[in-house]
């Protein structure tokens, strides 16, 4: 009964026969010059690329390494290249309000010709500005201005210093300044002289002393202001002098600019602040270290150089002016480098910046273009995500580092212009991200409107398997990899196939292609060959199930050894095989399970020991609960269940999840109660329904490869297999070994698609099915299981009848 329900071996893997396309190479196959699958990924990107209005950014999710970087890549190139070429970004010193630079707004490729310029600028106004200053010319009216002044001094004092003489009385300087002493003969009359005149001569010198010092004292005033008045009189010379060495070039330089106002605008505004720093100007530093003293000469080259620099351009974003609009992908999405930042540097202990220390981010770099960002790596870099938000809302850039976003620096920064923001960002990122963004942030929305799903499988059909063959072609040629024999490329195929758990579906997943196709080319290289051959793609498979496999040969070496208990012939009552996958990173494996069930007389409960010890998850708990509502609603509808069973994964020191067994536990269950033995040479997986459907499950591939790993180290018997849902045929791609087996006949695969078809295979009995009154033939297992609920039913009913007989006696002796 059993034997005709197997699986044929055609039907345990999808083999790929290529001879119809035609080649013997995949150097034969034309490329493939669009994306493999991916047609709603594709029709979503050409739409979000498309429209320009605002919020419809776009967030391409996928599995990683599906090449959605790629494919983005490979849209946005060429719509980016027809688009206009946004402007050059500049900031210019603000000679108002240092703090505030300002933002020059130029046409593409202009900024770094402006800042050329005034670079150029500065050093010719260096240049002319000393040499105006050492001309002949300047030196004469600079001259004849000091003179002049040195002669208004002069005069102030010379009525002074004749009134005084008349009086016997000279003007003289000392260490405190000028004073007035007695004088005779023209000679300063000796202190002690002086005291030995009469006391009516002394106090007359006085008297005249004392009014001649209030005259003394007006001339003294009257210096400042006539040496602030030289002051103004120099200054307006130099302003002059500079002014005509510098207007000319300035105005060559504005008539380059006339059709940029706002330059025009900063060329005035340079021109008066280089007149008005001339004195900064006129020297070189050579000529600073000269003149100036050493300790002096430093802090006028730092001056000279912060000066010259006001007047210079800092170049924040340029373009060539046929380039496109740009595509920037920025790999360390930090606040810095999404907004720039403001450099500083040391002067004497202290952090000082200017505008040429304004940085730009990413968001400069794309702004008039597209913005690529990994949404993994932006949302863990701190306060990232909120300001790509904050920038996208307000649609301008604003340079602000982490310090002031939350307060905490006290280091005087600048305030730079913000800067209009048109740019189009793209996040790629993993399903889960997408997902929970969607559902917890509430600006997501309204930001990225439109998402890029990409697919990472590909419905099998002809035209699939031709396209397959050239991505296959596509990617080697890529890679600079040997080209592949036909019977390389189907196997490819093949493996591709497996890797999707569904026989029906080939995986585009671009990275474990590239890997796959990299490790065979390895191989091929290897033995000096010009083709990658099957052999090498099988030996590329192996040796990568064998760089990840030790813990799966750990498992498996402690059933060999009998650690592990399970038996793979005989029969058991209540003891069935059941399947499981444990993944490792990348690698899954399935490992087999020894299933048990114990029943005896109780009040309805299924006890699941692996929840009741807190290792079971609570899809297994929920599995257990259905299969003990199927065993109620089928076998005593009409009366109590008086049952107590439990179910354990014997050996499991682990956690279990998953209602992938709940079918094997059911199975254990109906042979304890009907005590019919199972073949312990099957291996069971599937979940169960309320109805006793077994449905779907997975990983079956990897479940029914480690139980036969098993079976033939112990030495197939014919009778070993393992029992699959039919919904699962489908999902088949079992290794070579098994196929060989299967044609054999000594390993089986056994589709079902309902308890009590499994219970049959399992066991060679009837399941029976019900009469009109719900009862089953007493010979089947479900007669033998209702049965036996009857009578545990009725020995319940009893043990009842006894108790409450025992409790009137007492109470009536009582």
């Amino acid at each position: 009964m059993a034997e005709s329900k197997a699986l044929p071996a055609s039907k345990l893997c999808r083999k790929y026969d290529l001879k119809t396309l035609g080649f013997t190479e995949t150097s034969d196959l034309e490329d493939l010059h669009e994306p493999l699958g991916q047609d709603r990924a594709i029709q979503a990107i050409r739409f979000g690329i498309g429209v320009r209005h605002q919020g419809f950014n776009l967030f391409a999710f996928g599995p990683p390494g599906s090449g959605k970087t790629e494919i983005i890549h490979h849209y946005l190139e060429p719509e980016a290249s027809s688009l206009p070429v946004p402007e050059d970004w500049c900031y210019v010193n603000n000679f108002t309000a240092r703090d505030h630079p300002k933002i020059l707004r130029l046409p593409a490729g202009r900024g770094r010709e402006l800042a050329r310029q005034m670079e150029s600028l500065t050093e010719e106004v260096r240049v002319v500005i000393s040499a105006a200053y050492e001309s002949e010319d300047y030196r004469t009216r600079f001259d004849v201005i000091t003179e002049q002044f040195k002669l208004q001094q002069e005069e102030a004092f010379e009525d002074l210093q004749k009134k005084a003489a008349a009086k016997n009385i000279s003007l003289v300087r000392t260490p405190m300044g000028l004073a007035l002493a007695p004088s005779r003969d023209g000679k300063v009359v000796d202190p002690e002289v002086f005291s030995k005149l009469p006391s009516k001569e002394q106090e007359r010198i006085k008297e005249e002393i004392s009014e001649l010092e209030g005259e003394l004292q007006a001339a003294v005033r009257m210096l400042p202001e006539l040496e602030r008045q030289q002051r103004q009189e120099i200054k307006k010379l130099n302003r002059e002098v500079t002014s005509f060495a510098v207007d000319h070039l300035i105005d060559e330089t504005r008539e380059k600019w006339r059709d940029c106002e706002a330059v025009v605008v900063f060329l005035d505004e340079v021109q008066g602040y280089v007149i008005d720093h001339s004195d900064v100007f006129r020297l070189s530093r050579d000529e600073a270290v000269e003149t100036i003293p050493a300790k002096m000469a430093a802090d006028f080259v730092k001056q000279q150089d912060r000066i010259i620099g006001n007047c210079q351009v800092n170049v924040l974003v340029s373009h060539d002016s046929n380039g496109g609009a740009p595509v920037v992908y920025e790999d360390n999405p930090t606040v810095e480098n999404l907004l720039g930042r403001i450099e500083h540097r040391s002067e004497f202990g202290s952090l000082v910046t200017d505008f040429r220390l304004v940085k730009p981010g990413a968001l400069h770099r794309a702004n008039g273009g597209y913005l690529i960002l990994d949404a993994r790596r932006l949302l863990l870099q701190p306060y990232a995500w909120e300001t790509l938000k904050r920038e996208l809302r307000s649609c301008e850039i604003r340079i602000e580092s982490l310090t002031q976003m939350m307060s905490l620096g006290s280091i005087v920064s600048l305030q730079p212009e913000t800067i209009p923001l048109d740019v189009k960002v793209i996040l790629i990122g993993d399903p889960f991200l997408y997902y929970m963004l969607s559902q917890n942030d509430p600006d997501f929305h309204n930001l990225f409107k439109v998402p890029v799903d990409f697919d990472d499988r590909l419905k099998v059909n002809d035209d699939a398997i031709g396209l397959y063959a050239r991505y296959i072609a596509t990617e080697a040629r890529k890679n600079k990899l040997l080209p592949l024999e036909r019977e390389a490329v189907e196997l490819v195929m093949e493996r591709m196939t497996r890797l999707t758990g569904d026989s029906e579906r080939l995986s585009n997943h671009t990275r474990s292609l590239s890997d796959l196709l990299s490790e065979a080319d390895h191989w091929a290289s290897s033995r000096g060959v010009s083709r990658i051959e099957g052999k090498d793609v099988n030996q590329a498979i192996q040796a990568h199930i064998y760089r990840s496999d030790r813990m799966r040969e750990r498992t498996q070496e402690q059933f060999q050894r009998g650690t592990m208990m399970l038996d793979t012939s005989g029969i058991k009552v209540g003891q069935i095989n059941g399947l499981s996958v444990l993944q490792l990173g990348d690698f899954s494996f399935g490992r087999p399970s020894r299933i048990t069930a114990r029943v005896h007389l109780g009040r309805g409960r299924v006890i699941d020991i692996e929840r009741e010890v807190e290792l079971g998850g609570p899809l297994h708990s929920k599995g257990v609960l259905i299969l003990s509502n199927f065993i109620a609603a089928r076998y005593s509808a009409d009366k109590p269940l008086s049952l107590n069973a439990s179910l354990v994964f014997e050996q499991s020191y682990g956690g279990v999840d998953g209602d992938s067994a709940s079918s094997a536990e059911l199975y254990a269950l109906l042979s304890a109660l009907s005590d019919i033995p199972i073949k312990q040479s099957l291996a069971v997986t599937g979940s169960v329904n309320q109805f006793g459907e077994v449905q779907a499950i997975g990983g079956v591939n990897e479940k029914i490869e480690g139980f036969f790993d098993l079976c033939n180290f112990r030495g197939l018997t014919g009778d070993q297999g393992v029992m699959i849902p039919e919904s699962n045929v489908k999902n088949l791609m079992l290794k070579d070994e098994i196929l060989e087996a299967a044609k054999k006949g000594k390993f089986h695969i056994y589709p079902v698609m309902s308890i009590d078809e499994g219970i049959e295979i399992l066991t060679d009995a009837s399941a029976g099915q019900p009469d009109k009154s719900g009862n089953y033939p007493p010979d089947t297992i479900n007669g033998r299981v209702k049965a036996r609920l009857e009578a545990f039913a009725d020995s319940a009913r009893k043990h009842n009848r006894q108790g409450r007989d025992v409790t009137k006696t007492e109470t009536g002796d009582v």
